[in-house]
């Protein structure tokens, strides 16, 4: 899937990567305010920056990034593989990406200046995406039966600075443990993440995705009957006093060919862009994300939960003006 959206060493976009043919520059540019035509004249390069190679993200930031030069106009885009959400986030605000994948909460965190942000960031949302859930995975020969028995234990809490290691360390929080003393936290992406479960160098991994998210789907696969998932529903009431997006949701037994359906606790996802990113790019970014649903489907079934009813509920990241324009162009429900 790596083709050729992985970018750069790196794995960022610079605006140097952004100079076209004859060295003419087609970064996205700012806001200049007037009406939103949802028009874009100029050729216009966008960066997006997505998650770990056999998550969600990638899987829909690849597809999306298709279907917006499908749509024939002037925007093209690229997605990168990242940490994810609070990286993302990050290199949003310093001009190395023009639109971000990430978890409400971490979201939440930016605009609000609180936990990995020490002031408010310049972020706002073109839409309310996909869900994601909270799964927490342990090895069964560990003898883990709750997030307190991780207390010592080798437990993958995600890449360093993504939406997963902020809510693994969360959950464990939650459940009495110090993230940072208690166990013996593993920051390692999913590829790793879940080869570290099948060699039993890992006792247990936090994993916050879409369903169904492929690097899940391949332990499940080939190492069912070693691992188990593990019920993490008590501990919400801890979370919401964290941050009230926190809910209970249901892994369907379905997804990952499981005996029973797994209740587990999730999250909303946002696509972010900076506040000052061109209305009409921002708008065209938004309609697109709507008039090819169908095919980012096809990418992964998470995009099934992107709807117009769902839009606007991005609070408290408010919305960018481009993506209002397109929400009310598409009739979505205020």
């Amino acid at each position: 899937m790596r083709k050729a959206f992985a970018l750069a060493a790196a794995g960022t976009l610079t605006a140097a990567a952004l100079t076209g043919c004859g060295g003419k520059q087609d970064a996205a540019t700012v806001d200049a305010g007037g009406d939103v035509t949802c028009n874009v004249a100029n050729d216009t390069r966008i960066g997006i920056a997505t998650g770990n190679a056999t998550g969600v993200y990638f899987a829909l930031g690849n597809a999306y990034a298709e279907q917006i030069a499908a749509t024939g106009g002037k925007v093209k885009a690229t997605a990168a593989e990242t940490g994810a959400s609070v990286q993302n986030i990050q290199q949003l605000v310093a001009g190395e990406f023009d639109v971000a994948f990430s978890l409400a909460d971490s979201a939440a965190d930016a605009v609000n200046g609180t936990n990995s942000f020490t002031s408010k960031q310049p972020i706002q949302a073109l839409a309310r995406i996909h869900t994601n859930y909270t799964q927490v995975i342990v090895r069964k020969a560990a003898g883990i039966k709750d997030v307190a028995g991780m207390k010592g234990k080798r437990v993958s809490t995600g890449s360093p600075k993504s939406g997963t290691e902020v809510i693994a360390k969360r959950v464990l929080t939650a459940a009495g443990l110090n993230p940072d003393k208690d166990v013996q936290a593993q920051r390692l992406d999913l590829v790793k993440t879940v080869d570290g479960m099948k060699d039993g160098s890992i006792d247990a991994l936090f994993w916050s995705g879409g369903l169904p998210t492929p690097g899940i789907t391949d332990l499940l696969t080939t190492s069912a009957d070693q691992v188990e998932f593990l019920d993490i529903t008590g501990l919400l009431p801890e979370l919401k006093k964290i941050n009230p997006v926190y809910e209970t949701g249901t892994i369907p037994a379905t997804t990952y060919k499981t005996a029973a359906d797994v209740p587990t606790i999730v999250v909303p996802n946002f696509l972010l862009v900076r506040e000052n990113l061109d209305a009409n790019v921002a708008c065209v970014l938004t309609k697109t994300l709507f008039d090819r649903k169908p095919q980012l489907e096809q990418a992964n079934a998470a995009a099934k939960q992107i709807t117009l009813e769902q839009a606007r509920k991005t609070d408290p990241v408010v919305l960018h003006r481009g993506a209002v324009a397109a929400l009310d162009g598409l009739n979505a429900p205020k």
